[in-house]
């Protein structure tokens, strides 16, 4: 069960502000938004940001004006090595002006995407990849059988 109240899109930019994001005006959050590190957070004017959406922003996540940030977006500036000490590495993810990515995509640290790009449905944004300015972005290739589940059945 989720909760059916609607926090204001002022009050929780108030709480962020408060906290070190800088959030532009007319920003509008909708419910279940979290926001991991408040000051590692900046929001340009415009901008609408889904329900569910997830800022797990241990470097900064800049994102521009007149942008969108749909639904069960996941958005993550940090990874660890693939090393025996698992040291944790983070990248800054950039969404310039006019950006729209569409619901449930996941954008991975040092991730750019470029003005008026659109991000499509449940695509990964890899790491340090740049989208360019007016690209549609997304998983074009379609499902595909990756192995065997019980390998001894008939």
């Amino acid at each position: 069960m989720t909760n059916s109240w609607q926090i204001s899109s002022r009050l929780r930019s108030a709480v962020l502000r408060y906290f070190g994001a800088e959030i532009g005006t007319n920003v509008i959050f909708r419910p279940r938004t979290r926001v991991s590190f408040p000051w590692n957070l900046k929001i340009g004017d415009n901008c609408w940001i889904g329900e569910g959406a997830w800022f797990h922003n241990q470097n900064m996540v800049t994102i521009g004006e007149n942008s969108v940030i749909s639904q069960d977006v996941f958005i993550t500036t940090g990874s660890h090595a693939h090393r025996h000490d698992m040291a944790l590495i983070t990248s800054p993810v950039t969404i310039e002006d006019g950006v729209w990515v569409t619901s449930r995509c996941i954008l991975l640290g040092g991730a750019k995407l470029g003005r008026s790009a659109i991000i499509t449905p449940n695509t990964v944004v890899p790491a340090m990849t740049t989208v360019p300015q007016n690209a549609v972005y997304g998983n074009a290739n379609a499902a595909t059988v990756l192995g065997v589940r019980f390998a001894n059945e008939k």
